[in-house]
């Protein structure tokens, strides 16, 4: 069954740097709109940053200027590079993709999500 594994949360200081993979595992899978979202303790789930099928890229204000989103299509990962973390940077990651699947079927699948803990 197709799916999306991610990894590289944890715990880091303010100011410092993590990169998440997220990788599709289980099958063929073409990816073409894929993204980032987060989910912060008692908060609703946010758009972090997103790239199309042709690598536009669209950032969320909030971490303009520091975050980042890139693909690597011949291994089927995306990342998500961030730096100059802060604490409200604190939040479970999601990566999202939308793509066709092994029967050409257009489906959105979701990663399990990673937790990222930024210490002031």
């Amino acid at each position: 069954q197709v799916q999306l594994v991610e990894s590289g949360g944890g715990l880091v200081q303010a100011g410092g740097s993590l990169r998440l993979s997220c990788v599709v595992t289980g099958g063929t899978f073409s990816l073409t709109l894929t993204g980032w979202y987060r989910q912060a303790p008692g908060k609703q789930r946010e758009l972090v940053a997103t790239m199309s099928a042709g690598g536009a890229t669209e950032i969320a204000d909030s971490v303009r200027g520091r975050f980042a989103i890139s693909r690597d299509h011949a291994a089927n990962t995306m990342y998500l590079h961030m730096n100059s973390l802060k604490p409200e940077d604190t939040a479970v990651y999601y990566c999202n993709a939308h793509g066709y699947d092994t029967y050409r079927t257009y489906r959105e699948l979701w990663g399990q999500g990673t937790l990222v803990t930024v210490s002031s």
